[in-house]
């Protein structure tokens, strides 16, 4: 929740039934999150929300360059969104942001313990190594290839064939869960993009492929978390399900 002073803490997190939190749990610290809209700083939104982690925003202005000034470079040195500010230093990368968050607040994923944390940590690792690593090449497929548009347009051929296997392998392998969890924060924000950018054939990104999936975000899409999201970055009553471009209050998406 985004907090203004007071600092109102939720008095109970959402948690694993074998969940425990080892050591002193800072609930009251207060998170600053470096965000744009309909960004990757989504997925940690999110966490931050379900966890009911107190916690405010810091625009990245995209319009004006701001991920590349000084500034934010001296947080995020690759000049990537998000960062997150925390007790423990300025956190980077979506992955390791989110499990983070699910290790200190001891919710949104298996403890370390629990014989659930290896399928958690390898699926974890498959949306941020792999599926959230297609689609930004599908993106920007100037970053990987240079400015050769034919180079370009195979890239993007091939990745979205990738995509639809990963998305398909997701749908048929993702453990069931009692109730929503880290991946689904993750695999949400990454159909909703492929959805709604890239090149302007998206009609391989069909939810009707996974209808798995599709049950999963549309129990995330209920939740207070997202309604917060879509009134704090523009997105939507359907994020997930029926995703359009963003119309934020402040900053811009790309």
């Amino acid at each position: 929740m985004v907090c203004e002073q007071p600092v109102r803490v939720l008095g109970q997190v959402r948690r694993f039934p074998d969940s425990t939190v080892s050591g002193f749990v800072r609930h009251q610290a207060m998170y600053v999150l470096h965000y744009a809209p309909d960004n990757a700083s989504l997925i940690i939104r999110l966490a931050l929300e379900e966890l009911g982690a107190p916690y405010r925003t810091a625009l990245v202005d995209r319009r004006v360059g701001d991920q590349r000034s000084p500034a934010f470079l001296e947080k995020n040195p690759n000049g990537l969104i998000p960062a997150l500010e925390t007790p423990d230093g300025v956190l980077f990368e979506t992955g390791a942001a989110l499990l983070w968050l699910c290790d200190r607040h001891g919710g949104l994923a298996p403890v370390p313990h629990s014989s659930a944390r290896g399928d958690f940590l390898k699926w974890l690792f498959f949306c941020s190594n792999t599926l959230h690593a297609n689609l930004r090449g599908l993106f920007y497929p100037q970053y990987f290839v240079g400015p050769d548009h034919a180079a370009q347009k195979c890239l993007t051929a091939q990745l979205q064939d990738n995509l639809i296997h990963d998305f398909g392998i997701i749908d048929k392998c993702l453990p069931e869960t009692p109730d929503v969890d880290a991946l689904d924060l993750y695999v949400a924000a990454c159909l909703r993009w492929a959805q709604i950018y890239g090149p302007e054939d998206r009609n391989w990104a069909d939810l009707a492929k996974w209808p798995r999936l599709l049950a999963r975000i549309l129990r995330l899409e209920a939740r207070p978390s997202v309604a917060a999201l879509v009134k704090a970055e523009g997105l939507g009553a359907r994020p997930f399900t029926r995703p359009h471009r963003p119309t934020p209050p402040e900053g811009s998406a790309q």
